[in-house]
């Protein structure tokens, strides 16, 4: 996987066709130094969707951070269908690395971005609404698209103003994720309790294995752990205001959330900070690794081929013994799609971008999306569950039992507070050194989100 920071560029290529997609696999990369600008060049300078021979005319521009090559990939085919059923609508689509996306978003957002972008629900949807960044869909939802949604995708896809802003296309549950194989063959069980965790991680490292593998180079897969840590300790309320500004960093209770961590780090893999998440899936997928808490491994088995990902399983986090473990909380991020307010086409006619958001908003498209990136499950409720893998199937089941779901911490946050100056960064400082003062840690992130003025 050395060749994963050269991925991290624009991939940007013109019209996408299904021959493209199966001829090339990917859309054509090109390299990226800042992202408002070199997105805002690739934008198209007017689109104005007419009425043509019975459907819709004009170029469309998508932006994605869909950049990894099964999902970028997945996504490609779902265009290609949409250009199929609109041949007279040119899209455009310009692909981002999931970081470089998230870290510039507001330069982005504020420039010239594209048409149709997409983002994360929760916090981070709402921050960016309410500075005007995006354009309401109401009448989108008002059609068909509104009656294939639960009542919780619809509160997620609501800005403060009561309007409606996204479009649902994906979502996925944050568990453990393991080889079958490896476990069967040493005759280790599914823990249920951290006590359980613990044991069966020592064990792991007796039989010379990795116990827990982790990549945080990128920053944000440390969040995962933050998050589920906090979950089974403390509870969801405790979790979403602490996110929201209303719990200190400085609560005992968060000091013993890093301090269980903290327990947990001799079993973790080494150099997290300096690793990149694929170079830890790699390792589980080869059976040097046990164990690893993040689903994009599924993207890692999929690359692998059929028998890994047939040989790929997962459980929930297990529970620390706690009153909240009934809540059976994870996160479970939505992925979505939504109408940008400073595209070079926001003024103009937005039948086409509205027709594409319609279009990903069905069950049908989504499962276009999720038949390639089996790491996800569809939001619509229209999806055709029966065309699910196993792994989707049971990721059905885990986020059905779940009486609380959580975005992600990145999602659930102020955008600033999470980024590379804030809990990247107190994150991987963590990680480097675990024996510091943690309440001097907390001390510092606390400081840091008062000057953010929140």
């Amino acid at each position: 996987m050395d060749d994963q920071d050269k991925r991290a560029g624009l991939l940007s290529g013109g019209q996408v066709t299904r021959r493209e997609v199966l001829k090339k696999g990917l859309i054509g990369a090109a390299g990226l130094t800042v992202l408002p600008a070199v997105m805002s060049a690739c934008s198209s300078s007017s689109a104005t969707p007419s009425a043509g021979s019975g459907g819709l005319s004009g170029k469309l521009t998508v932006g994605s951070n869909l950049s990894d090559a099964i999902p970028k990939t997945a996504l490609a085919g779902a265009i290609a269908t949409f250009s199929a059923l609109n041949p007279n609508v040119k899209v455009t689509v310009n692909t981002v690395d999931h970081t470089t996306f998230q870290n510039q978003i507001s330069n982005y957002l504020g420039a010239t971005p594209e048409d149709v972008i997409t983002w994360f629900s929760g916090y981070r949807m709402r921050a960016f609404v309410d500075q005007g960044f995006f354009t309401p869909i109401d009448d989108v939802w008002a059609g068909p698209t509104g009656a294939l949604y639960t009542a919780g995708f619809k509160t997620a896809c609501t800005g403060n103003d009561g309007k409606m802003y996204m479009i649902p296309w994906d979502t996925y549950a944050w568990t453990v994720y393991y080889v079958p194989s490896l476990w069967q063959s040493k005759g280790y069980t599914v823990p249920t309790t951290l006590a359980d965790f613990k044991t069966l991680a020592a064990k792991m490292q007796t039989d010379s294995l990795v116990p827990i593998g982790l990549g945080d180079k990128d920053g944000w897969p440390a969040m995962g752990h933050f998050d589920i840590i906090n979950l089974r300790e403390n509870g969801y309320q405790f979790h979403v205001d602490l996110m929201g500004g209303k719990q200190k960093w400085t609560d005992p209770k968060v000091v013993d959330v890093f301090t269980v961590w903290k327990g947990l780090l001799p079993y973790y893999q080494s150099g997290a900070a300096g690793r990149l998440w694929q170079d830890a899936a790699a390792g589980l997928i080869a059976k040097t690794t046990g164990m690893m808490l993040q689903p994009q491994v599924v993207e890692t088995a999929t690359a692998a081929g059929a028998a890994a990902l047939a040989d790929l399983d997962f459980f929930p986090w297990p529970n620390h013994g706690t009153q909240w473990d009934a809540e059976a909380a994870l996160d479970a991020p939505i992925d979505g799609w939504m109408l940008t307010a400073k595209s070079p086409n926001a003024s103009a006619d937005q039948a086409a971008a509205k027709a594409l958001l319609a279009f990903f908003g069905k069950g049908s498209t989504q499962m276009l999306y999720a038949e390639g990136d089996p790491e996800g499950i569809c939001p619509a409720n229209d999806a055709d569950t029966s065309l699910y893998t196993p792994l989707q199937k049971k990721q059905l089941q885990v986020i059905g039992a779940a009486k609380k779901i959580t975005q992600f911490m990145d999602r659930d946050t102020n955008p600033g507070f999470s980024g590379p100056q804030g809990m990247q960064g107190f994150l991987l400082d963590f990680l480097s050194n675990p024996d510091q003062d943690l309440n001097a840690l907390m001390t510092k992130i606390q400081k840091f989100w008062d000057s953010l003025g929140s």
